[in-house]
């Protein structure tokens, strides 16, 4: 389909903070505190329980289930004719998106404000709430799969679920449940954008400062240009949400690789626009923060899309992100991804 976005506000080139230290845990943003580790159980009663007060806006459903039996929940808010798809948590070990997808769907569904009624006349957002829920509840990166002995993911354990979308595999073909699940929804919303949302160690700038997130595009070389530009005006509204979101923030480039089984890369040699966003692990203290960050994203990404807007946002200016930098020297940031952390 053809669009015709244009961006809410103008957006100028992101500069470089002065090096500082994360700000202290009361500086994040107010409000209650959302859980960022419910078990599957509560993940369940949380999302019937906005399915029951939206009144019908937010739709739940399972759009597929883990080796071990435990859903996994796909859910629905919007009637617009362009169409995002969110991805949360597919390494069980990289939580925070999943309370940030549940915070925007709670809101969107249930907050009549002008604002929200704007997105959902014009967007539909789909969102693949936790992939992985039986490597969440282990607190591990894989699926659970203790027959696997996968090329990417680790033997006795399971598959890697995001080295395991590739376009040329059908989802009755794959070996992954938990990727089998998102290409069924992808096929099926069919959407011009996919942001998928991980969590990456700690690292620091060229100056020192505190690397809070890092967003890239599709890096595989045949994805098409329409599909490259989409992903990098997106990459560059998320990373503006997410730098204004809280004192200290500070977003960079993420060094991922090229694999077209990767998300970032596959949903991109699809045709959509596709965006990988990795929180930094920065501690118990700046959870909160950080989960805040992530609803930015999903909500500013959403609001520029319903706007009209997000194809007036210069592309180049994603080349303007600094660079990630080098890991925090603290034995207590060791990565998150376990096979390199420069994959996703």
């Amino acid at each position: 389909m053809e669009r015709k976005w244009r961006f809410l506000i103008p957006l100028a080139v992101l500069p470089l903070l002065a090096a500082q230290p994360l700000p202290a845990a009361a500086d994040a943003p107010p409000g209650r505190p959302v859980d960022p580790r419910p078990d599957t159980g509560e993940l369940t009663r949380h999302l019937k329980a906005i399915e029951l007060k939206s009144r019908g806006r937010v739709d739940v459903d399972a759009i597929g289930t883990s080796n071990e039996g435990r859903p996994i929940f796909g859910a629905s808010v919007g009637k617009g004719p362009l169409r995002l798809l969110y991805v949360t948590q597919q390494h069980g070990n990289e939580p925070l998106g999943t309370p940030a997808a549940l915070k925007l769907l709670e809101d969107l569904g249930t907050e009549r404000t002008r604002e929200n009624r704007a997105i959902l006349r014009a967007v539909t957002i789909d969102i693949v709430v936790r992939a992985n829920p039986d490597g969440h509840e282990r607190g591990w990166r894989y699926n659970y799969d203790p027959d696997a002995d996968p090329e990417y993911g680790e033997p006795g354990k399971g598959y890697d679920p995001n080295r395991y979308h590739d376009p040329q595999v059908a989802p009755e073909d794959n070996p992954v449940p938990e990727s089998a699940a998102v290409r069924r929804l992808y096929d099926r919303a069919d959407p011009d954008l996919v942001v998928d949302y991980h969590m990456q160690g700690r690292y620091v700038d060229d100056d020192g400062e505190e690397i809070t997130a890092s967003v890239m595009w599709p890096t595989h070389p045949d994805v098409g240009s329409e599909a490259v530009d989409l992903s990098r005006q997106a990459v560059v509204a998320s990373a503006e949400a997410m730098d204004e979101s809280y004192d200290g923030a500070n977003v960079s480039l993420y060094p991922g690789g090229d694999y077209q089984g990767i998300s970032r890369n596959a949903y991109g040699l699809l045709g959509s626009g596709s965006v990988l966003v990795e929180l930094s692990a920065t501690g118990p203290d700046w959870e909160q923060a950080q989960i805040a960050s992530a609803y930015d994203s999903m909500y500013a990404t959403a609001a520029a899309a319903a706007d009209g807007s997000l194809f007036e946002i210069d592309p180049g200016l994603a080349d303007e992100l600094p660079e990630r930098g080098e890991p925090v020297p603290s034995a207590e940031s060791r990565p998150l991804h376990a096979d390199g952390d420069d994959l996703d």
